[in-house]
């Protein structure tokens, strides 16, 4: 029984703390490999890199909880002629009693500056697949607002986007989703009805040469949501050969990555993120977050 209860208490800990961070406004999940999968936050990558890419991310958070925060997200991009792109993102997510899937079409324009810079305008049209169980919530200790029910509907959404890009830089700008859509979220301890708002990204890198064999790739993610605290991710990553790389990231909302990344050939390569949150109600209860992506380029350019 003990046991139980302890497990209980860890699950209830955990689980205010993910409605609390909806509270403030940050419902939507944060990728390490961010620049790695950037079309799912930004529609005005898709066909940016002149080649077919296909890439997934893996995100398991707060390990070794029961029914803790899942993410999986695919993503298609390819260019269509000279300045036309197309793509497709998909994000399915899964946090406790809240199931959601996102489908977009992503659609990108490019707009040369000059011989070195081209600028890339894009939208995105979809929407998501949102369901709420508030019976599960009992699971947890968990009371619940009458007027929060059971949730399972549609909600049309759509984004918009640039993309600035050099040989050694980008900056990306971008609002994946426009419109505002109600979900559940924790106010004084009670699961009750939230809007969820709209989020803007902005990211930027720089790739430094450092020698023949080795670059260092810095990077950085801001995100605003309105009422909330600024999240910004930032990243430092070398490489060797372009084909190994080892980084840290650093996430304002106190939590710190360590990464590598291996290109195994043109076609394809792969990643691990391991986070470790730097709060203590959560680290202690927890045995951290895994997320895994893959890159597949079915058009790579011979070297």
């Amino acid at each position: 029984m003990t046991i139980i209860m302890k497990t209980l208490n860890k699950l209830s800990t955990v689980l205010l703390f993910f409605f609390a961070a909806y509270a403030y406004g940050q419902q939507e999940t944060s990728f390490t490999f961010y620049r790695n999968n950037m079309n799912i936050i930004n529609p005005a990558y898709a066909g940016a890199d002149g080649e077919t890419i296909v890439s997934s991310s893996f995100k398991t958070q707060w390990a070794g909880v029961k029914d803790a925060p899942e993410t999986q997200a695919v993503s298609f991009g390819t260019p269509t002629g000279k300045k036309l792109g197309i793509g497709l993102s998909i994000i399915n997510d899964k946090t406790f009693v809240e199931k959601q899937t996102s489908v977009f079409a992503d659609f990108s324009y490019l707009v040369p500056l000059n011989e070195t810079l081209d600028l890339y305008l894009g939208v995105k049209a979809g929407g998501n697949f949102y369901d709420v169980n508030v019976n599960g919530l009992q699971t947890y200790n968990v009371e619940s607002d009458p007027s929060l029910v059971n949730i399972n509907r549609f909600n049309p959404n759509f984004g918009i986007g640039a993309y600035l890009k050099h040989k050694k830089f980008y900056v990306s700008l971008s609002t994946p989703k426009m419109l505002s859509t109600q979900r559940a979220k924790n106010e004084d301890g009670v699961a009750t009805v939230a809007s969820d708002r709209p989020h803007i990204y902005l990211s930027g890198g720089y790739d430094i040469i450092l020698n023949e064999n080795f670059m260092l790739q810095p990077s950085t993610l801001l995100r605003y949501v309105n009422g909330a605290p600024v999240s910004m991710d930032l990243t430092g990553v070398v490489t060797y050969k372009q084909q190994f790389g080892l980084g840290v990231a650093y996430r304002t909302d106190k939590a710190i990555n360590g990464l590598a990344t291996i290109k195994v050939n043109n076609w394809f390569d792969f990643g691990y993120a391991y986070e470790h949150s730097l709060r203590d109600e959560i680290a202690s209860a927890t045995s951290g977050t895994h997320e895994f992506y893959l890159r597949f380029n079915l058009s790579p350019k011979a070297n």
